[in-house]
């Protein structure tokens, strides 16, 4: 087994010897340390949390910003100490990556924060967090920002979603207009005080203003006191958050649940929730885990195991509810004063991406509300929240909270160039590769709906400006009609074409640190659809992969879309074809029967519109629609398999003739007619499908061929399969996303490193 790569950071020294420490015996300047820190440690406070660090231990020197990270110049004693504390009690939103520390000579007297230095950005910049512990007691004291709902200090508050370009001062954030009053000026310029050069630092006398908005006017009176009252009289209000607009109503009340859904058209997709960590235990089950990754400074939407008492309407056929708790001052209030659960779900038209702007919230969520909570403070990037599980970890959509933070490359990938990498044509994303880092994109759409593709056009630019890159190659997927390719291929630069599922991989062996040289990897990858190069539609797979490229040892047995596209929204069609094929089409007339079951067997026999296809997606949707679950139409993507996932049971697995699922067919047929809980069937389905991939891919590594497997595709979502697959692969070393989507999110990872390990490739090439 190929040695790993351990996390990034630590201590590269060269460091001064044993007794080095101390002062210069001929009296011309201390001896002491420069000290680079890099990492995400611009703008999150590091600076004065090096000033209190140093002057606590009397040490001698300076701190400053430059192009690299954070300098230190310092002298004194206990400079080891010294060193060990700007890890372990670094301030909250900092990420240290690497400290590294060589013998210098300092000649000063105490220790100062110096200006900052020139040179090109190299530092990232920091994710939006939510409140901290400090500004929450602010909101709730008697100080002067008793009740202010833009509360914030170098430990919390917007970042990413007000900056309009770097570097990062107020000059280029939406807080440009809003003057300092001399109160906020004089915390801002204190080095020991939280709010020493906090961007975004504002109150009541000189910042962003909150109202709330009925009918086009803005009603008198105190705004979080008013928007509660509309809640509890069972109203939908438009809330301003930090990445967008949210929808929001009383979770507790089915009327105006069902009202929302009406009003958005949106009959059975989840509503996230928001609420204290106090009522989300009252409906959802929080273990250790769960509580962890609510409290991140994050703040994601966290998927919770339900507690049934909400109604039905949160969440039509789920056994998970998705809480986040609330991350603004705005949010504090406004939970506190309506005293229960809200659903905060996205504010924007079926399709389109979230409304960032009032006028445009006015135009766009009008009809859908009633009544705005509205401030001044401009949006200016729009993000979705994170949607995450704690156990077992995964990130299933990348947003507000982890945008822009980086990823480390693996070992190897040091010299990789500077690429741009398009992702997918749904849940589009982008990646750019640049100085041994990834930074990976939030959440942009789908790339069929025309506002979503210009805002895909936008994110393109703005991330190549605002982090300086200048792609020397482009990624794109092998479909030549996504839309995302289509971008790509008219850049005119360099492009590697990266099929979808050896994308998919890539990115999960990014995820898991895997080392450029770490040898091929059993890759399972479940998913819809992806254009595989032999032209036909790829999605139930198992991979031999490297970085470079892959061999297709085993797949899915195909079944025909029948008509298409039209296969993925109504998973009837999947079923037919899939009973058709065990020999069980009796079956299939009795559980259809009100459906065109002849005019789509007459277009499979003739081959119109209805190409084959090993997805494993569909075969979820084929298996869930015998059980009636939404059989005739899914109201959103996956709805069909997340209701198969979601139904509670205990079982042996399904037998499958290698990666054929007739026999599967067959057996569930016979449960259907013994009367079999649905739940049973769907743990049954659920335990067969992870046998038979997991057994080949098992005698991959056991033959040595494969170093570790690999699981990935927007399939593995679905945390029961997870749970089997890893079962089924204990004493295997296994590969799996934990910061990173394994959904089409991360498609763009993948591609920006298979392009770069094909280029590093040709570049070492004799």
């Amino acid at each position: 087994m190929t040695k790993r790569r351990g996390p990034p950071g630590g201590l590269s020294a060269p460091r001064p010897p044993r007794g080095y420490l101390g002062q210069n015996e001929e009296g011309g300047g201390d001896d002491g340390l420069e000290v680079r820190v890099r990492g995400q440690v611009q703008g999150v406070g590091f600076r004065p949390f090096v000033w209190q660090l140093a002057r606590a231990r009397g040490l001698r020197g300076e701190v400053l910003n430059d192009a690299a990270g954070v300098l230190i110049r310092v002298a004194g004693a206990d400079l080891d100490g010294f060193l060990r504390a700007l890890r372990a009690e670094a301030p909250p939103l900092a990420r240290v990556d690497a400290i590294e520390a060589v013998p210098a000579r300092v000649e000063a007297e105490g220790f100062v924060i110096a200006a900052s230095a020139g040179g090109v950005v190299a530092t990232r910049v920091v994710p939006d967090a939510a409140t901290c512990p400090e500004c929450l007691a602010e909101i709730r004291g008697e100080g002067r920002r008793r009740g202010y709902a833009f509360t914030n200090c170098t430990h919390c508050g917007p970042r990413f979603s007000i900056l309009r370009e770097l570097p990062y001062d107020r000059a280029r954030t939406s807080m440009v207009g809003f003057l300092m009053c001399p109160d906020c000026l004089a915390e801002y310029g204190d080095p020991a005080d939280r709010r020493f050069h906090a961007q975004p630092i504002a109150c009541p006398m000189c910042g962003p203003r909150l109202w709330l908005e009925v009918d086009g006017a803005e009603v008198a009176g105190d705004a979080v006191a008013g928007a509660a009252a509309l809640l509890a009289s069972g109203g939908i209000l438009g809330v301003k958050g930090l990445g967008g607009f949210h929808l929001a109503c009383d979770a507790r009340n089915g009327a105006a649940l069902a009202r929302l859904r009406a009003r958005k058209r949106r009959p059975g997709k989840p509503f996230a929730l928001m609420a204290t960590e106090a009522m989300a235990e009252g409906f959802a089950v929080l273990g250790a885990a769960d509580r962890a990754l609510l409290r991140d400074p994050a703040a994601p939407v966290v998927l919770l195991p339900s507690r049934g008492v909400l109604p039905e309407g949160v969440a039509p056929g789920m056994a998970t509810l998705g809480v986040m708790l609330p991350y603004t001052p705005l949010h504090h209030l406004l939970l506190e004063a309506f005293a229960g659960p809200l659903v905060m779900t996205s504010g924007n038209l079926s399709g389109e991406p979230q409304v960032i702007g009032n006028d445009a919230a006015r135009d766009k969520l009008s009809g859908f509300v009633d009544g705005f909570l509205m401030h001044d403070r401009e949006i200016l990037r729009r993000l979705d929240d994170s949607v995450e599980r704690a156990d077992p970890p995964m990130v299933l959509r990348r947003g507000r909270g982890r945008a822009p933070g980086t990823l480390a490359l693996p070992q190897g990938f040091e010299r990789a160039p500077q690429v741009l990498a398009m992702g997918g044509q749904v849940k589009a994303a982008i990646c750019l590769l640049k100085d041994g880092q990834a930074l990976l994109s939030h959440h942009l759409g789908d790339l069929d709906d025309a506002l979503t593709h210009e805002e895909f056009g936008r994110a393109i630019t703005d991330h190549a400006a605002l982090f300086d890159h200048r792609a020397e190659l482009v990624a794109v997927d092998l479909h030549p009609g996504y839309r995302a390719t289509q971008a790509g291929l008219a850049m005119g630069l360099p492009v590697e074409t990266v099929q979808h599922h050896h994308a998919h991989l890539a990115s999960c062996l990014a995820d898991a640190l895997w080392p450029l040289d770490g040898g091929p990897v059993a890759g399972i990858v479940l998913d819809g659809t992806g254009f595989g190069p032999d032209g036909t539609i790829w999605g139930g797979e198992l991979l031999l992969v490297d970085w470079c490229g892959f061999e297709r040892v085993a797949h899915l047995h195909p079944a025909p879309l029948p008509g298409g596209e039209a296969a993925a929204r109504e998973p009837w069609r999947n079923a037919l074809v899939r009973l058709d094929a065990a020999g069980l089409s009796d079956l299939a007339d009795r559980l259809f029967a009100d459906r065109p079951r002849a005019v789509v067997r007459r277009a499979v026999a003739a081959g119109v519109n209805a190409p084959m296809a090993s997805s494993a997606g569909r075969l979820f949707d084929a298996v869930a629609a015998c059980l009636g679950l939404c059989p005739d139409r899914q109201s959103y993507e996956g709805e069909a398999a997340m209701r198969l996932e979601a139904l509670p049971g205990v079982g042996e697995p399904y037998p499958f003739a290698g990666l054929d699922p007739a026999p599967m067919f067959r057996a569930l047929a016979a449960d259907l007619v013994a009367g079999v809980a649905p739940g049973v069937m769907a743990e049954r389905f659920h335990l067969g499908l992870a046998r038979a991939f997991c057994a080949p891919a098992r005698a991959l590594w056991a033959e040595g061929r494969a170093q570790a497997v690999a699981l990935t595709g927007g399939c593995f979502q679905n945390a029961r399969l997870l749970r089997a697959c890893l079962g089924e692969l204990e004493g295997v070393p296994v590969l799996r996303h934990r910061a990173v989507p394994a959904n089409d999110g991360g498609l763009a990872l993948g591609q920006a490193l298979v392009a770069a390990a094909r280029h590093i490739g040709a570049a070492e090439a004799p």
